[in-house]
């Protein structure tokens, strides 16, 4: 093995020189092939929006002062405003310009199409605060923007033309970072990416890993709530977050940006914002937690019988490694199937064909002779014990490349392949394999010939349950029947006592769902919540709460 030890995927590493600070650039176009051809470019490339397939009637201010009343839009802002507005942000603080506005007004899917009238791009806290005042005066909305790569329309505007869009792209700035301390304090519109490089040219780890990570921003991830490949060691980015720096919806800013480890001075404000979307403030700035790098990285790819014989193992390797083992990905074969038949240079990593496979990593703190003496060690008591048939360890950092790249593929070549439903669901770990057995069996009555690809975070109990249409089929009847597989998928959820959504939040796209399935008292609770801190609705209107 050979190259830096770290946590997440070498593949994103070797990709970041190109899309460092590309929040637009060949990391989105890996996912929209219609924009293959567009340059790459720091400032967003102008690209067509798809067009509209119907049309959406105007919002009207609704009675009895639920969320959001006061902030429907009823027609376009007026000129005068708009001159306000570009005098209060300065030169090269907006864009105007349709061509301009058309990349912040889709979402990453191209689910979610609305209008801007204005594309804010402050520079610092302070003009971020005076705009929110600005837009609190006005009853003007905002709908907070980082890298655009929700896949839950959470950053899209709506239609109308009164939201205005802000993106934090230009408070890029790494304030502080403190290696002895473990701490790295980072404006909102810093990219993942660039704050990985920038911990590890410190001698520390900043874990989170993501696919989307050379895009997505520090205030998107913070927003989400975001998970990735290394949540059964580090957490979930709610764990990394040690201070915060909010701009409420009054234009008033909250200053928690601290580092300290232990504060239980009153509520814990900062938990408030973390997931939530942008709809109770503005994340302008955060500290983030560090840790050491692991001084060895050993990455294994195993063939498993079934979900229970993975569950088995990594009972198994958290019983000899315990916090070491940072990632264990399960994925089927047919997943293994589309990524070989859609990305090239990819190739079979074991003898045979398997019907399920686990690609696990460790991270030791120890000599790499020893780890991965140890690791060969542990994996042998599981094939001598039925839990796995086959096994292949990278032995050198491009090996283990193109081991993380059948795992991270996967999405793309989904994409390829035609049309595909997308679950983000998460249950109790050791329910994983019942909800798998249930589910396909409930695909298999209601799509016969849809391909179930599962995949994701076995160790967490995260599953990416996606449905792709069968081999040949257009998608037509997978598509018109989209709604009762989406209610099935959820509904077994919901008695597995799981969640609807593991990682990439409720965005528009799952409003509904939310208020289907999650309890009414703690809907109650977020209801008050929202109306405590943002009385007028005009944080990010129309996403995780219905108005």
């Amino acid at each position: 093995m050979q190259g830096s030890p770290g946590a997440g995927s070498p593949v994103r590493r070797a990709r970041q020189q190109g899309r460092r600070f590309d929040p637009l650039g060949r990391h989105v176009r890996r996912w929209l092939p219609e924009l293959a051809g567009r340059p790459d470019r720091w400032l967003h490339e102008p690209w067509a929006a798809p067009a509209r397939t119907a049309t959406v009637p105007p919002y009207r201010r609704r009675p009895g002062g639920k969320i959001g009343a006061m902030n429907d839009p009823v027609g376009p802002l007026p000129a005068s405003w708009l001159g306000e507005l570009k005098a209060l942000l300065g030169p090269g603080g907006y864009l105007d310009a349709a061509a301009d506005r058309a990349p912040f007004e889709t979402d990453f899917r191209a689910l979610y199409h609305g209008d801007t009238p204005l594309v804010a791009l402050p520079d610092s806290t302070a003009r971020v605060a005076e705009l929110v005042r600005w837009c609190a005066a006005h009853r003007v909305a905002i709908v907070p923007q980082g890298g655009n790569t929700s896949y839950c329309g959470g950053a899209t505007p709506r239609p109308g033309g009164r939201e205005l869009v802000l993106s934090l792209r230009r408070m890029h700035r790494i304030r502080a970072l403190d290696p002895a301390g473990d701490a790295m304090t980072a404006e909102a519109g810093c990219v993942l990416a660039g704050l990985q490089e920038a911990a590890a040219a410190a001698g520390r780890l900043l874990p989170l890993s993501l696919g989307s990570e050379g895009s997505c921003t520090l205030g998107g991830v913070i927003s989400t709530n975001a998970g990735g490949t290394a949540v059964l060691r580090y957490g979930m980015m709610r764990a990394l977050v040690l201070g915060l720096e909010v701009v409420l919806p009054d234009g008033r800013v909250l200053d928690q940006l601290t580092a300290l480890a232990k504060d239980n001075t009153g509520y814990d404000l900062k938990q408030l914002f973390i997931g939530a979307e942008g709809t109770l403030g503005v994340v302008t700035a955060a500290c983030l937690r560090l840790h050491p790098r692991p001084q060895s990285t050993v990455t294994a790819f195993a063939a498993v019988p079934d979900p229970a014989a993975a569950l088995a193992l990594l009972a198994r390797l958290r019983g000899a490694a315990g916090h070491a083992l940072s990632t264990f990905e399960l994925l089927p074969r047919v997943a293994l199937e589309l990524v070989l038949r859609h990305v090239p240079g990819t190739r079979e990593p074991l003898a045979g064909v398997q019907p399920w496979y686990v690609l696990v990593e460790f991270g030791l703190h120890e000599p790499e002779a020893a780890a991965r003496e140890r690791v060969e060690a542990t994996l042998a008591a599981a094939i001598a014990a039925g839990e796995i048939s086959d096994v292949v360890l990278a032995a050198t950092l491009a090996q283990r490349d193109a081991l993380w790249r059948l795992r991270e593929e996967i999405p793309f070549a989904q994409r390829r392949e035609g049309v595909s439903l997308k679950h983000d669901i998460a249950v109790a770990v050791q329910r994983v394999p019942e909800f798998i057995a249930a589910g396909a069996a409930a695909i298999a009555s209601l799509v016969p010939g849809a391909r179930l690809v599962t995949y994701g975070h076995l160790g967490d109990g995260s599953l990416h349950f996606n449905v792709s249409a069968g081999a040949g089929d257009d998608g037509a009847s997978l598509r018109a029947a989209e709604n009762t597989v989406r209610q099935a998928v959820h509904g077994l959820v919901a008695r597995c006592r799981g969640s609807i959504s593991a990682e990439h939040g409720i965005g528009q796209l799952k409003v509904a769902e939310l208020e289907r399935y999650e309890d009414p008292v703690a809907l109650a609770v977020m209801r008050d919540l929202k109306r405590a801190l943002d009385p007028l609705g005009i944080m990010n209107p129309g996403k995780v709460l219905a108005s």
